[in-house]
């Protein structure tokens, strides 16, 4: 499922947009298209801020009432909002300024339904192949794309756990240590260590019997009987072959 929003203050251009896009459907029927419409970039924006409203794909208009498109890609960008952005507008006047808040495609009006049905198949092969990559959790009270690259390890603090980020920061999430690792088993690169914490084997620097050094500086304390197992794990996820038999 791919959950689709289109901004627009004119409602002719809203309904020729959701028309070429149940068109896409029809043609494309594996392709499970959800579709959001608003008048207003307010409305989208508090959507996204207060009711976790996370779009895999928004087509806007640049010219709004009371604030321009791109003014309001900027505040989805400052809060952490990366889905694929497409402006549909009469002007190119605003191209450069599209790009700069990471834009995917800047359409002129009118958008042929060839043009539309191209970019879609693009993106949404992009966005499934991405989706791999990454994890919807709630953090501070949002819906939030974490990279799995991004992911050091994740510690369990009583009933919350705290996952320690590549750049440095840390995020509680308020689930049990179980269900985050219900969710990374999938990915070779994270393993389970005693009962506290998820590494990501991508970023351990260094390991002895006694601990796990992380390339952001923390020190994991193996429990006893960690190491041999961790040791194997590590050695098969780069050698691609067990060393140990």
């Amino acid at each position: 499922m791919y959950l689709i929003a289109l901004c627009d203050d004119e409602e002719a251009d809203l309904d020729k947009a959701e028309s070429m896009l149940k068109n896409y459907q029809n043609q494309h029927p594996k392709q499970e298209l959800v579709i959001e419409r608003f008048s207003c970039v307010e409305e989208l924006l508090y959507m996204v801020r207060e009711e976790s409203f996370v779009p895999d794909l928004i087509f806007m208009d640049i010219y709004m009432p009371k604030k321009m498109g791109t003014d309001a890609a900027k505040e989805l960008r400052n809060m952490g909002n990366e889905c694929k952005l497409v402006f549909l507008t009469l002007s190119k006047e605003h191209a450069l300024e599209a790009f700069r808040v990471d834009a995917a495609q800047y359409l002129v009006k009118p958008v042929s339904e060839k043009v539309l049905f191209s970019l879609l198949d693009r993106f949404l092969q992009d966005i499934a192949e991405e989706r791999k990559r990454y994890l919807l959790l709630r953090i501070d009270g949002r819906i939030c794309r974490v990279q799995l690259s991004d992911i050091v390890c994740c510690e369990a603090q009583g009933k919350t756990q705290c996952l320690y980020h590549a750049n440095g920061s840390q995020s509680l999430l308020h689930m049990t240590i179980t269900e985050i690792f219900a969710m990374l088993s999938d990915y070779q690169e994270f393993v389970k260590v005693g009962a506290a914490y998820i590494i990501n084997l991508e970023h351990v620097e260094s390991l002895n019997a006694q601990d796990v050094y992380m390339d952001n500086g923390k020190k994991i304390y193996l429990p006893r009987g960690a190491y041999r197992p961790l040791r194997q794990q590590y050695f098969q996820y780069y050698c691609e072959e067990d060393y140990y038999k």
